[in-house]
């Protein structure tokens, strides 16, 4: 993951919608009221430009939402109804500089707005709102630039973008389809996650090793937590009490402790670490290696430490809630692997259209 010495303050307030269904905003709505259950990945394809959509009960791909451009970022909506997913792809249609060797596709994508020379102010990036019925995009609305992760409130009403090079956060409003805010928080942010009560979210600048604690009553920063290295993919414990981050710099997970900001403890994971999540319980927490090529699981009760190879380049992680089983897509190769989260063995591979970044679950 690239970093950035120097961070252009975010001053996008565009309020254009390109493209609405005719029942687009009445449907967004009625999301906020109306619930939906069902136990459904959707898997994002980057480059593929679609998203794949795999019924967790027998673990096999059912369908594939077309119509979408390099998507990495994905929520569901609390009902299920609607699926969000961000490009990474700026839209401005500038040629991006050459990749260097040895820099993967979407790092290099994402250390140059997606595929943009221009300033970070002035590219602009894409939501997709996909309804999750029909598995049909129903909106196309406009943001401040490509999108890396993807948050939905828990009231259901905002989207919540990273923008790595615009170095901050975008708040869009599902219901008009506009941005109400942009919230600056460091260098190449990367991953936002929330606090169970959905009055905080947290996000991980991974430029200058700290994590942003956001009011969302009146979206503000409250105040930055420093984790140090590079900060990435995150997940808050059981209980509330801390924060687990990626730390991709030195090849762990930090234990942040929210009360006062300080980390706790630090646990070995292996080379590039990326994917990140908990058990159902929250008494383990499961991460993947990209550079070991290693998934990893660890005892947060008893201190324990568990790995097993997984080639090539394990990448985003997901449990899933129907048996506890993982299920973690490979940077390497198009496919997603259904792990035993006790023996991490494989217990099945399947086939994607291209390779899976973040994974979106119902009902989580």
């Amino acid at each position: 993951m690239y970093s950035e010495d120097k961070v252009t303050p975010m001053k996008y307030r565009s309020r254009k919608q390109w493209f609405a269904g005719p029942t687009a905003v009445f449907l967004m709505s009625l999301s906020l009221t109306v619930s939906a259950a069902g136990n459904r990945a959707f898997i994002p394809m980057g480059m593929a430009d679609s998203v794949g959509v795999m019924d967790l009960e027998n673990n096999r791909l059912t369908s594939t939402i077309a119509g979408t451009v390099n998507t990495h970022g994905s929520a569901l909506t609390p009902d299920g109804r609607f699926l969000i997913v961000g490009s990474l792809t700026a839209h401005d249609s500038k040629k991006m500089p050459a990749r260097p060797a040895g820099v993967s596709a979407d790092d290099h994508a994402a250390h140059h707005g997606g595929g943009s020379s221009a300033a970070p102010d002035a590219s602009t990036g894409r939501i997709f709102v996909v309804n999750t019925n029909t598995n049909v995009v129903d909106r196309v609305l406009e943001v401040p630039g490509p999108v890396h992760h993807v948050l939905v409130t828990t009231d259901g009403r905002y989207a919540v973008s990273t923008h790595p090079m615009g170095g901050g956060i975008s708040v869009l409003d599902l219901v008009s389809g506009e941005v109400v805010e942009v919230i600056a928080t460091g260098p190449s942010p990367n991953y936002v996650t929330t606090a169970n009560n959905g009055k905080t979210l947290f996000v991980s600048n991974t430029g200058n090793g700290t994590v942003s604690e956001i009011d969302t009553r009146n979206w503000f920063v409250k105040r930055n937590m420093r984790i140090g290295g590079g900060p990435e993919h995150m997940v808050l414990s059981a209980d509330g009490d801390h924060l687990y981050v990626n730390d991709a710099a030195s090849g762990e997970v930090a234990a942040l402790k929210l009360a006062d900001g300080t980390v706790t403890a630090r646990y070995k994971i292996g080379d590039a670490p990326h994917g990140l999540d908990l058990s159902a319980d929250g008494e383990f927490l499961f991460a993947t290696s990209r550079g070991d090529e290693r998934i990893v699981r660890l005892g947060l009760n008893n201190n324990s430490r568990t790995s097993a190879q997984l080639a090539p380049a394990p990448y985003h992680l997901a449990v899933s809630p129907v048996n506890g089983s993982l299920l973690v897509t490979s940077r390497g190769e198009p496919k997603l692997w259904i792990l035993d989260p006790e023996s991490l063995t494989i217990l099945k591979e399947v086939t994607l259209e291209g390779v899976g970044h973040q994974i979106s679950i119902d009902g989580q």
